[in-house]
């Protein structure tokens, strides 16, 4: 027991001797280092301020830039006959408005063959099948209003919502089954117009002819229309001796 009892007090003195001899040796670390010095005492060189190097750059003002705009002749005569007033604001004076007409068989009959013709392409879906009726070279029916695009059934099928130009077929066929108008195209002959909301005052529209109209645009495109003044959506025109001259949209 006595054995026992003499090493535990050696174990005990040897852990007790270990904890002194590490802090003596911190002790002495620090003495040999000193003192920190505080943030205080860093020194620094002050800085100097930033030469001024700002430049006046002269600008000088961009040309105009050309103008592509190629003039088209309107397909149809204007609603308003203009007088110029030289120096003042132009005279607008109303015309007698058309009359609209809903029965294709008062149609001549080389427009009502038009008709039936784009009509039946239009349901069919295959729009490769207007090709034969798009006429070409200085007649050429007039697609957008701008120049004239080499590949008229390409360009029709890349103005569509889908690439095979199933939308672009549906509005035409829509329009061609609107109301229409007789107008006359210069001295020429006469050329008939679908819808005839193209030829229509808005706001004097009543309200069968409204939901004729939605059938075409929506009420938000109708709202845009009269701020802007006339219908804008798509049209379409056959001259008397059925020519298809225009199937267009905008102003």
């Amino acid at each position: 027991m006595a054995g026992r009892d003499a090493a535990r007090t050696v174990e005990s003195d040897r852990h007790l001797r270990l904890p002194r001899a590490w802090l003596g040796g911190l002790l002495v670390g620090l003495w040999l280092v000193g003192p920190a010095e505080a943030l205080s005492e860093f020194t620094h060189e002050p800085l100097e301020p930033a030469p001024d190097t700002e430049e006046v750059i002269e600008r000088a003002p961009l040309p105009p830039p050309p103008d592509f705009t190629v003039p088209l002749p309107d397909p149809i005569r204007p609603l308003f006959d203009v007088e110029d007033t030289r120096f003042g604001e132009p005279e607008i004076k109303d015309l007698p408005l058309p009359e609209v007409f809903y029965d294709p068989a008062l149609l001549p009959e080389p427009v009502r063959a038009m008709r039936d013709a784009l009509m039946e392409v239009a349901r069919a879906g295959e729009i490769e099948g207007l090709r034969p009726l798009i006429a070409e070279g200085s007649d050429a029916t007039q697609l957008s209003l701008g120049p004239a695009a080499e590949d008229p059934v390409a360009y029709l099928r890349s103005i569509s919502g889908d690439p095979e130009g199933h939308e672009i077929l549906a509005i035409l066929y829509e329009v061609l089954a609107a109301g229409f108008v007789r107008l006359q195209n210069g001295d020429e002959e006469d050329i008939y117009v679908w819808p005839y909301f193209y030829v229509m005052p808005l706001e004097e529209l009543d309200a069968r002819q409204r939901v004729e109209l939605f059938k075409l645009v929506t009420a938000g495109d109708y709202e845009d229309m009269r701020a802007y003044g006339g219908y804008l959506f798509y049209r379409a025109g056959i001259t008397a001796d059925g020519h298809w001259t225009f199937f267009i949209a905008g102003h």
